[in-house]
């Protein structure tokens, strides 16, 4: 017989006892921004945006390796502004994952692609003066003078945005291991 006032089913369990709490070493809100990590990210949004636009400013001569470049820097432009938006507004310290590691893992994947971003739009650039033959009689260079210096332009600050991304990810290394 149960006693009087009890129940035979027993208490819920615990979730917290389930869910570690986030592992996070970034402040949140705008001290995220006071941060080295933070001017890193705010330099990756800035830089892969001129990127962006210089990018898309050209007439897209090879169109498979400048959309490469397009689909990263936009990609990586998207996901930085979210991965911001999480410690401007606090969501860090809701979603219980460790953030260190997520940190590292995000910057050190997006390194390496935008890298490989602005190695392929040096080599579009590179293609400057390659001939492009229309038919027996028309020659074109690939690039025009213009195209070719915006081109520039972009591999410039492809690169700029790849060293953000790699001094972001030796950051996050180093909170991961602390």
């Amino acid at each position: 017989m149960l006693p009087r006032g009890g129940s035979s089913m027993p208490p819920p369990p615990n979730p917290a006892a389930y869910f570690p709490p986030p592992r996070v070493t970034l402040p949140s809100g705008l001290d995220i921004l006071r941060t080295y990590s933070g001017a890193f990210i705010s330099l990756e949004i800035l830089f892969g945006t001129v990127v962006w636009i210089l990018v898309s400013a050209t007439q897209v001569p090879l169109p498979l390796l400048q959309g490469w470049v397009m689909f990263v820097a936009v990609t990586a432009w998207f996901l930085s502004v979210t991965f911001l938006c999480v410690f401007l507004f606090s969501y860090a310290n809701r979603i219980a994952i460790n953030w260190n590691q997520a940190d590292f893992l995000f910057h050190g994947a997006t390194f390496v692609f935008y890298f490989g971003a602005f190695l392929l739009q040096a080599a579009t650039t590179s293609l400057h003066h390659l001939p492009r033959n229309f038919n027996s009689t028309t020659r074109e260079t690939i690039l025009g003078d213009h195209e070719y210096n915006i081109s520039i332009a972009a591999s410039i600050f492809a690169f700029a945005t790849a060293v953000c991304y790699g001094c972001s990810t030796a950051l996050a290394l180093r909170r991961w291991k602390l």
